[in-house]
């Protein structure tokens, strides 16, 4: 469970999910959904239990919460409130709509500290009081093993916030401005690359300015990875909005299956030189503007005894209902 790519996922079950409204305002990928709130709901939690389906079967182990509440309804997005690293920290996010803030969960914490090594948790929610916000591995995209933070600007991540956790957390960081056609920024940085072990993908046209571009780029590359860039079209699909676990028989990017149908037969060729590809249907998550990965919060955190000698366990899907 070392590295890149976790083998420990968390995923949050929302029983009341629909579109946010008030992230709407700054998420282009975001849409209605025409259907009844109980169907809405009904096919959220139907598709994060696929999720966690497709994660079990390659050996990634899935420890689910359910979100019973109605005040919540990104709480499907773990991974924006939430961050893990292998020298035992747990970060906790300031989130920019108010209704996102009551998705931090004592009981996420203290289920982590009960399984894994945790040493320090770092609440950097107080600065949603001056409004300075860091969504996360939303906002940000963390090379776990180069130990650089790629981040795009937007009203989510603030610049000396950013530049403080990574101080915080030892990564290098680096800021750049990507938008789309029309000038809209990029909300998250999840939606335009996912750093993989020895594969990247990137909507690197979506990085307006020449010199960002070859900056990121340059440091994808520098890190020895294979860069696949994919297109502005290509990131509207979420195809950049995937993440590398780690499984029974090795690496595997996952993504939604809108996302592995704008693969190109080149594109697919060079992920699957070093992972298997793994889909997931979430049509319904997607509409409320974020995909496979926006839905996964990886632990990274260290065991606190090594593991068997034997080999991986085989992986199980731990639910744990919600406390009050």
């Amino acid at each position: 469970m070392t590295g890149q790519a976790p083998a420990h996922v968390v995923l949050v079950r929302p029983h009341r999910f629909h579109p946010n409204p008030l992230t709407a305002a700054d998420n282009a990928f975001q849409h209605d959904v025409t259907a009844p709130s109980d169907e809405i709901a009904r096919r959220a939690r139907r598709e994060v239990g696929g999720l966690a389906e497709v994660l079990t079967a390659a050996g990634v182990e899935v420890h689910i919460f359910e979100d019973e509440g109605a005040a919540t309804p990104d709480s499907v997005f773990p991974n924006n409130w939430l961050s893990t690293h292998e020298d035992g920290t747990v970060v906790l996010y300031p989130m920019c709509a108010p209704n996102r803030r009551a998705e931090r969960r004592a009981d996420v914490v203290t289920h982590l500290r009960e399984r894994f090594a945790v040493r320090r948790v770092l609440d950097l929610s107080g600065y949603e009081d001056r409004s300075r916000f860091l969504e996360g591995t939303g906002a940000m995209v963390l090379d776990h093993v180069g130990r650089i933070a790629y981040a795009c600007r937007s009203r989510r991540l603030d610049p000396e916030l950013f530049a403080l956790t990574c101080t915080e957390l030892g990564y290098a960081p680096l800021l750049m401005d990507a938008a789309d056609r029309d000038g809209t920024p990029v909300y998250h940085t999840n939606v335009l690359m996912s750093v993989g072990s020895e594969v990247a993908v990137v909507g690197s046209e979506m990085i307006r300015d020449p010199g960002q571009r070859e900056r990121v780029l340059g440091s994808l590359r520098g890190s020895g990875r294979d860069v696949v860039e994919i297109s502005e079209d290509q990131v509207q699909g979420f195809l950049g909005n995937c993440l590398e676990v780690s499984g029974r028989d090795g690496p595997a990017l996952v993504m939604s299956a809108r996302a592995a149908g704008k693969l190109s037969t080149a594109q697919r060729r060079r992920i699957e030189r070093s992972c298997r590809i793994l889909t997931a249907e979430v049509p319904t998550i997607e509409a409320a503007g974020g995909s496979v990965r926006c839905m996964i919060a990886g632990i990274h955190l260290p065991r606190e005894q090594a593991p068997s000698s034997t080999g991986m366990p085989s992986a199980r899907i731990t639910v744990v209902p919600q406390t009050v």
